[in-house]
Formats: C-alpha cells, structure tokens, sequence
C-alpha cells in the first residue's frame, strides 16, 4: 500500500491535478472562516458592480482630510470623468466642424481637450445633427469646463431655523482622506452580480456545492456501475444478459437527455442540490457498469478466483476479496471521472434552467445562468461569468489531471 501511494505520487500530473485541486478545497474551507454572511445577500442597489474598494462617500465627508498635491492628480481626474463614448462623440462632433481625423488622438486627453475648447461652439449646427444630440454636447461642455475650472465643492445644509441652505463644508480637490478613517469600507475583489450579490463570496458558496453535488453524484454513479458491473462479468449467463439489456437501453439514450427530462418533470421547489445530484448519479452509471464488466470477465476464471470457488467461499466474498481488489485502481479512477463528469452536468443542466431551486443556495451553473439572462456577455461585465468558467476549468482540469496520472501509474503500457 505504502509504495503504491509513493507511486502516485512521483506522478507529474498526478500531483499537479491533486495540488491545484486540494488548493481549491482549502480556499473553500478557509475563506468563509474570514468572509461571513449569506453569499446570496443582496449589498448593492444595482447591477453588475466592477471590481474593486467601495468607501462610504457619505462617511469620507466627516473624516479627518489631509492636502495632497499631485502632479498627475488633474490629469488622472480628466481621464477618470471624460469616458470613452465622450471621447467617441467628441471626435464626431470635431470632424463635422473640419477637423482632419488625422489631427484627433483620441487617447491624448490634453490635445483632445484643447481641440475641444478651441473649436466647440454651441451655437454651430452641424448638418444632419439632431437638437438631442446638440443638447447633449452641451452637457459634455459644460461638464469639461467644471472639471477643469472647479477646485472645490461646497457642501449645504438646510438651517433649521430660517430654513435656507448654508454653507456647512468645502471641499478642495486637493483634499485626501485615508481609507482606514473611513468608517464604511467594501471590498469586491470580484464586484457584484446582477443581483448586486458579492462575486466572491458566491463564487466560493457555489463551488463548494457544485463539488458537494459531483461527490454525491459520482459516488451513486460509481457505486451503482460498479454493483452491475460486477454481477454481470462474474455471475455471466442470464444476470449478464439482463444487466447488459438494461445498460444498452440507457447506452441508446443519451444520458443528457434522460437527464433534462427527468429533471423537468421534478418541480422547481422541489430540486434542491441534492435532488439534482442523485438524478445525475443514476443517470451517469452506464459507461462505469461496461467497463467494469470487461475487467471483472478478465478476472473470473483466475487461479486464486478458481481456489476460492473450490474452498467453497460465498459469491460476496469472492467478489469483494478476489476481484474487487485488483480493479480498485480502476475504481478509484472511475470516481474521479464521475464526479467531474457531475459537475459538468450540473453547471449544463442550470444553465437550461433545470438545475437546483435559486432561493436557497448558488451552484456554478446558476452563477452562469445568471450572468446569461442579465446579458453579462454582452454588456461586458466580464467579472459576472469568466471566474465561473474559470473554477469550472480549474476543478475538471485537476480531477482529470489526477486521473491521468493514476492511469499511467496502475496501466502498465503507459508506463514509461
């Protein structure tokens, strides 16, 4: 048994599948430890919120500030305001003044803007434009001349008494504040979902279920393939027959497909995670069964197989004591390819709407079907449904991983 392990582990790939798979587990166990609270808890009056710190405006105005004069601080705060569908139109209305193409950078903020002040006229009407359109260039100019001439905000509050607003603070653009000061601070590493749901967080709730689902779906599987596939190949004769029967029918069926229409016909409130597992356990058994069966068939007519039948040991026994043993390897391999193969089905069947109920707990698949729906794709909210992918990329390329390497281990024409 020991040099076994020791075997395994002097597998490359073996250990790079399990490592990477074992630092997501860690990650899953260790980060809820520090960041606690529903995953699903809705934190922002919004959608889609980008990565990054969040500090309380409201809480930063009463905190104690300090004067900090940058040299790149007006500019950072140009490019910060002047976003690229400004710089866009601000190009289109430059060129139907007669501004060359040529002469425009839109990435140079101080000459776009100096070509700006130097040409833009609100009383121009260019032809083929719109009174909206004009109207909207002159809330862009009047925008850029804040920004540029604007050195600070003034900050009013309505006097009890005569109940007029008054002057209570002013606040310099060369105002800072320290972060640590500021009461209300979030971090988002990942930004919101749709939902203004905390990413991370959600994230690392739904891959623990995903991988809670593929452990319970794989091992139904393998335990259901491998009780078949051992009956079939040692018993033979008519049990053999009729398993194989039964396993042709659900080989001539596509799994998928047996998988949607029997999770539709399971209502919504009554999917939870592990309802959807155990239908994808007793789904996936078919391919485990045959194989299986061909190994056991190898087995059964051995020397140490024949001397248990002559002593007289029970069928269970010789199964589980002759046989089992020399196809554990193979076993073991199986459970691997069955839980990855779970997790793919999982995130394939949320991502048609038929996976576990949304009220309760988030898998990988509904974070896909989320993003979906609400068009992340397309609006470019990237961080809604690439680190999804990603986690789905990493778990099935380490279990694979580690199933490659324990092939090449126990097959020896693999072996080097």
């Amino acid at each position: 048994m020991k040099n076994t392990i020791r075997q395994v582990f002097h597998s490359p790939k073996f250990v790079v599948g399990f490592t990477i798979f074992t630092l997501i587990i860690l990650t899953l166990l260790i980060y809820p430890l520090f960041v606690r609270g529903n995953p699903l808890q809705m934190i922002g009056l919004g959608s889609f919120f980008k990565p990054g710190t969040y500090v309380s405006v409201y809480d930063s105005i009463d905190t104690e500030k300090k004067t900090m004069k940058l040299p790149d601080a007006d500019q950072n705060r140009l490019d910060g305001k002047l976003k690229d569908e400004d710089r866009v139109s601000m190009v289109q209305w430059l060129t139907s003044a007669g501004i060359s193409a040529e002469e425009i950078d839109i990435k140079d903020t101080e000459g776009l803007l100096k070509l700006w002040k130097d040409n833009y006229d609100s009383s121009v009407k260019p032809k083929g434009m719109t009174m909206a359109q004009r109207n909207y260039y002159k809330r862009l100019d009047k925008n850029l001349e804040n920004a540029l001439n604007n050195n600070q905000i003034v900050i009013a509050a309505v006097n009890e008494d005569t109940a007029l607003l008054e002057e209570t603070k002013v606040i310099a653009n060369t105002d800072y504040v320290n972060i640590k000061d500021v009461a209300n601070v979030k971090v988002l590493p990942l930004g919101t979902d749709n939902f203004g749901r905390d990413m991370l967080k959600e994230l690392i709730s739904a891959t623990k279920t995903s991988i809670l689902i593929g452990l319970i779906a794989g091992t139904i599987a393998t335990f259901i393939g491998l009780s078949l596939g051992l009956l079939a190949g040692y018993i033979g004769g008519t049990v053999d027959d009729n398993i194989m029967f039964i396993t042709n029918i659900f080989t001539v069926i596509p799994s998928f497909v047996l998988l949607i229409l029997i999770s539709f016909s399971i209502e919504q409130d009554q999917r939870g995670a592990t309802t959807v597992a155990i239908v994808i356990g007793m789904t996936s058994w078919v391919w485990t069964a045959r194989s299986v069966r061909s190994q056991v068939i190898s087995l059964r007519n051995r020397d140490h197989v024949n001397l248990s039948k002559l002593s007289g040991h029970s069928l269970i026994r010789i199964i589980l004591t002759d046989i089992l043993p020399y196809i554990a390897s193979y076993v073991v391999m199986a459970l691997i390819l069955q839980i990855s193969t779970a997790i793919l089905a999982e995130a394939s069947l949320s991502m048609i709407g038929l996976g576990p109920k949304t009220t309760e707990i988030p898998t990988l698949g509904l974070m896909m079907n989320w993003a979906m729906l609400y068009s992340a794709h397309l609006n470019g909210s990237w961080w809604a449904y690439f680190p999804v992918l990603l986690m789905i990329a990493l778990i099935s390329f380490s279990l694979n991983l580690m199933n490659t390497g324990l092939d090449q281990v126990f097959n020896p024409t693999l072996r080097d």
